[in-house]
Parts: structure tokens; C-alpha cells; sequence
């Protein structure tokens, strides 16, 4: 096996684990305690925040931000500027005005699971589940779990039908 290929411009943390023949692009930045499994490609400027698990075999391309509480299972594809997100209530200060810590919010997760695809400029809300192979159309807004081969689309997405393995319409909502 290869070795993981990282572009100087790149910014990993020695504590981040990249797997074999993995490459990661110009100025992407891998945070601490990240798991990147083999085979994967980071594309440009792509963020992976602090314990953020991506299993083999992912493309994620450009300008993609992936928020920690995210896990994201083999095989999934993530087109440029997507952003997996991880707070229901995002606000910078709390309700006495003070600037808010780590401590004054909640991680509200997300799993993408295997073989799924997201399109370019999706966004997906906290608290949510991507099923097996499913396909998200581009510009879409994830509000809502989304089912295995389920093909979803819109702003909030919605099932518009459903796809095989290799991405297919096979039939009709």
C-alpha cells in the first residue's frame, strides 16, 4: 500500500490519522483526532473538524466544511461546497450576552452512510441520517433523515424517487 499523500500547503494535525493512498489537496485543513480511512481523495480547501470519522474509499471535492459529530461511512461522494453542519441553535454569544464556549452548545450529529451521494452546494442539518446509497440533488437543504437509495432534492429536500447502486432513477416517488 502507498503511502498517504499530503500537499505542503495542507495543514494536518499530527494528531489526525490518514490512511494509505489517501491524498490531501492544497490548503486543506485536517483537525486533531480526524480518522481518514485508505483510498480517499480531500479535494482543495476542504475542512475536516476535530474527530470527524471518514471511512475508505470518499471523494469529497473542493471547498467542502465537515463539522465534527459528522461520521461518514465508505464509499460516499461529496461534491464541492458542501456543508455537513453540527448546531440545531447556532448563535455566538448566550443569552447574557456573553461570547459562547464549547460548553454553551450541544453537537447534534450526522451519519452519511455507504456508497451515498450529496451534491454540490447541499447543506445538511445536524441531527440527521444520510441511508445506503441515496442520492441528495445539488443545492439541496437536508432537514430530515433521509432513507437508503432514496433520491431527494429541493429546499427542504424531498424524496423525488429512488436510485440503484450506480446512481440510477429505478423508480418514481
Amino acid at each position: 500500500m502507498e503511502k498517504a499523500y499530503i500537499h505542503p500547503t495542507a495543514d494536518v494535525s499530527k494528531d489526525a490519522k490518514i490512511g494509505s493512498n489517501t491524498k490531501v489537496w492544497h490548503q486543506c485543513q485536517v483537525r486533531e483526532n480526524a480518522v481518514i480511512g485508505d483510498n480517499c481523495i480531500i479535494g482543495k480547501n476542504v475542512y475536516i473538524d476535530h474527530d470527524v470519522k471518514i471511512c475508505s474509499n470518499v471523494k469529497i471535492q473542493n471547498n467542502c466544511s465537515i463539522y465534527h459529530g459528522c461520521e461518514i461511512e465508505g464509499g460516499v461522494f461529496i461534491g464541492p461546497h458542501v456543508c455537513l453542519t453540527n448546531d440545531k441553535t447556532p448563535r455566538a454569544i448566550t443569552g447574557n450576552g456573553t461570547l459562547k464556549e464549547d460548553k454553551d452548545w450541544e453537537v447534534n450529529k450526522i451519519l452519511v452512510k455507504e456508497g451515498a451521494s450529496i451534491g454540490a452546494g447541499s447543506v445538511l442539518l445536524p441531527g440527521i441520517m444520510i441511508g445506503e446509497f441515496a442520492m441528495i440533488g445539488a443545492g439541496s437543504v437536508v432537514t430530515k433523515n433521509v432513507p437508503d437509495h432514496a433520491l431527494v432534492y429541493g429546499n427542504p429536500a424531498k424524496i423525488e424517487g429512488y436510485v440503484d447502486k450506480n446512481g440510477k432513477k429505478v423508480k418514481d416517488k
